[in-house]
């Protein structure tokens, strides 16, 4: 190494641990990464992914300049067609003609949580779908009704726990997800150690179950009778102990009822002493934590779910107190929010299925793009998504975008959704734009904020913020200097600190975010956090966030929803889950040569009972099909999987017509999502089913 190198330190943007990093850097060149010791909250944990930060950061596949209708144009030229263009449609179809997709990566850092919303907000439009109905928006929907704020998500203090029941979770594959924790597997050995319990509920044998005290197998999508029969449990034994006022008691009571562990065990193959045990040890534990994540939210019952398990934490008495399930504070958190929470504000054209969060359920991309009439979706921005590889029934949301009258993407890559588009804004690296993660530090495991200035010269390419800025531009007609002037003026008047202004420079992102810190509860500015602050353990502070006076622990849409459970009648034969490889977070890291291979490869895990009734060995071509596709896969025998149920990882099928990702497309694999079936979802938030998705299995040749 020359004496040109330098060194530079920022926040993995790569995953939800929010890990430092340290770069050395050669120019604008990383050269070597490795953990950053001195971060308060990851101090030097990495993982492969994060190691791997200077490959795709430098990946030479990734665009330097912008595409207008496939030819390299200039950033103005761009920015000019975008908003001719969509001016247009907003002028002949209406507001709701134009569709905004905001991707898994748009929430990593400050630009899609501080400028998309712009975009909308500017355009007008209803036509509103992110990676939050294919992924977390049962838990939005579930602790907005029983809190009254959609982002207000307990996380489990890993730190101080004493036993943690974890569903639908593999952190020592994810690293973690709303529950932001570097190490997650460090803190869970941690929890061992010191006496603590680890049960782990999950259809695989995953390799977090495989550290646990206990391993649960449980049929897919069965997750609300299991969580059901626990409360059901502690009713009838007597062992509720609560320690906030809750209004919906005695109705959740007559609920449960019906979900005794013996009447749910036939549901969900968990035998009734388990859950009996299960439940006793939760109520016993001096200090205990439920936690369920993408496994308990991607399917048929996932609100249910997700508002089961913080029904626990509250009967338990573990709600909003040290070592139980714990409320984040946020450096740049605004305080209480101010109306409660509702969904289904407005239906979708076609099926009629409600909003969430702003949001309409991604499920219905496809059709509101193909069915005539007013309101028919008309042109599309997907800003760091590819719901072509990422949405149910991918298949047939890249048909339906070769129907769009204009497309907008804005994302580095060329891959098989922006190759859709007539215009493509690629950002510049990570290294070349400020870094704070304004959603993930919302679901910490202990108060934490870091700022990363840029750690390197983005040179004449706007930033991402600035990209989106300019779009929001483009379709309001003001400036992004005066949209971002009318953002802090305004927000500086309703605090009455218009005297901050003259401290936070010029209008833009770090103005923004630096008045967000200095309004918020610590009054940290953005200078305060550039090497990572440790705000201190999880604090009790229900009473801060809760919008009604009491919790309702049985919100009415959820009472109703139970009707549905009671008449559902499961699958017979093999159903599908997905996986997570520790070495892939979704389809934008399959480009980078040290994440693929090895272990992270696109397999159809079977248990070997079922491949030997099927007659297929390791290696074998099966045929797997259902209502919406199928695909064909190399079969991987693996006792780790529960015997008819078979998995498939996400985020693959690269290499289609018109995508640049060389790596990818070596290794394309199939699309899990070509499966998925787009007609089937969670009602009560909109999300898509992944989990427990009925296939039929056949081997080939």
């Amino acid at each position: 190494m020359g004496m040109t190198n330098r060194t530079a330190f920022r926040t993995c943007p790569l995953c939800e641990a929010l890990c430092g990093l340290e770069l050395t850097m050669d120019g604008d060149q990383v050269v070597r990464v490795r953990g950053d010791k001195a971060d308060p909250f990851s101090q030097g944990f990495i993982c492969p992914k994060g190691a791997s930060f200077g490959k795709l950061d430098g990946d030479p596949d990734k665009l330097a300049a912008p595409l207008v209708d496939g030819a390299e144009a200039t950033w103005d030229d761009a920015f000019t067609t975008v908003g001719a263009r969509l001016r247009r449609i907003i002028d002949e179809h209406g507001k709701n003609a134009v569709a905004v997709y905001l991707g898994n990566p748009s929430a990593h850092g400050i630009a899609g949580p501080m400028y998309s919303p712009m975009i909308v907000r500017g355009i007008g439009t209803k036509s509103v779908f992110s990676a939050s109905t294919s992924d977390q928006m049962p838990k939005h929907v579930s602790t907005g009704y029983m809190f009254g704020d959609p982002l207000a998500i307990p996380v489990p203090d890993l730190d101080r726990t004493g036993y943690l029941l974890m569903l639908g979770a593999n952190p020592l594959e994810s690293n973690g997800s709303l529950c932001s924790a570097p190490d997650f597997p460090g803190r869970l050995k941690a929890l061992r150690e010191r006496g603590g319990r680890l049960v782990v509920v999950d259809p695989r044998k995953t390799r977090t179950a495989g550290l646990a005290d206990r391993h649960v197998p449980i049929r897919p999508g069965t997750d609300a009778w299991f969580l059901f029969s626990l409360v059901h449990t502690l009713f009838t034994e007597d062992l509720t102990a609560l320690r906030h006022e809750v209004d919906g008691l005695e109705r959740l009571r007559e609920l449960a009822a019906d979900f005794s562990p013996e009447a749910t065990a036939a549901v969900t193959g968990v035998p009734a002493e388990v859950t009996r045990e299960i439940a006793r040890e939760l109520a016993a534990a001096e200090t205990a934590a439920v936690y369920g994540r993408i496994g308990t939210h991607t399917q048929s019952f996932g609100t249910l779910s997700s508002w089961l398990a913080d029904v626990l934490n509250v009967l338990t008495g573990n709600l909003d107190r040290a070592g139980g399930a714990m409320f984040p504070k946020p450096a740049h958190w605004g305080g209480k929010r101010n109306r409660p929470y509702t969904t289904g504000r407005w239906r979708s054209r076609v099926r009629g299925l409600p909003e969430a969060n702003g949001e309409l359920p991604v499920a219905t991309l496809a059709e509101e793009i193909e069915t005539p009439g007013e309101g028919q979706i008309k042109a599309l921005i997907t800003i760091g998504g590819n719901p072509v590889l990422s949405a149910p029934n991918g298949e047939r949301i890249g048909k339906a975008l070769e129907h769009l009258e204009f497309m907008v993407s804005v994302d580095p890559y060329l891959n098989e959704t922006t190759a859709h588009a007539d215009v493509l804004l690629p950002p510049p690296p990570h290294t070349r734009t400020p870094h704070y993660d304004l959603a993930l530090l919302g679901f910490t495991v202990r108060n934490y904020a870091r700022y990363s200035p840029p750690a390197a010269d983005k040179g004449d390419r706007p930033a991402e913020w600035e990209i989106l800025a300019r779009i929001a531009s483009e379709v309001t007609g003001m400036s992004p200097e005066d949209l971002d002037e009318m953002v802090i003026t305004g927000a500086l008047r309703k605090a009455g600190r218009e005297d901050l202004r003259a401290e936070l420079g010029p209008a833009g992102a770090e103005a923004r975010l630096d008045m967000m810190l200095r309004l918020g509860p610590y009054g940290l500015r953005l200078a305060d956090i550039v090497d990572g602050v440790d705000l201190g353990p999880l604090q009790p502070r229900l009473e801060e966030i809760l919008v009604r006076e009491r919790v309702d622990l049985c919100p009415e849409p959820f009472a109703a929803d139970v009707a549905r459970m009671r008449s559902t009648a499961l699958p017979d034969g093999f159903v599908l889950i997905g996986r997570r490889h520790l070495r892939s977070n979704n389809s934008w890291m399959h480009n980078i040569s040290s994440l693929v291979g090895g272990s992270n490869q696109c397999t159809l895990r079977v248990h070997p009972d079922d491949a030997a009734k099927l007659g297929v060995g390791d290696g074998q071509q099966v045929r797997v099909t259902s209502r919406a596709g199928e695909v064909e896969v190399p079969l991987e025998c693996n006792d780790e999987m529960m015997p008819g149920v078979v998995s498939l990882p996400h985020g693959w099928g690269h290499g289609r017509n018109g995508s640049r990702t060389r790596v990818a497309a070596q290794n394309a694999g199939v699309s899990v999502n070509t499966l998925t079936d787009e007609q089937e979802i969670d009602p009560l938030s909109g999300n898509a089913v992944f989990n427990g998705v009925p296939v039929r299995l056949a081997p080939l040749g």
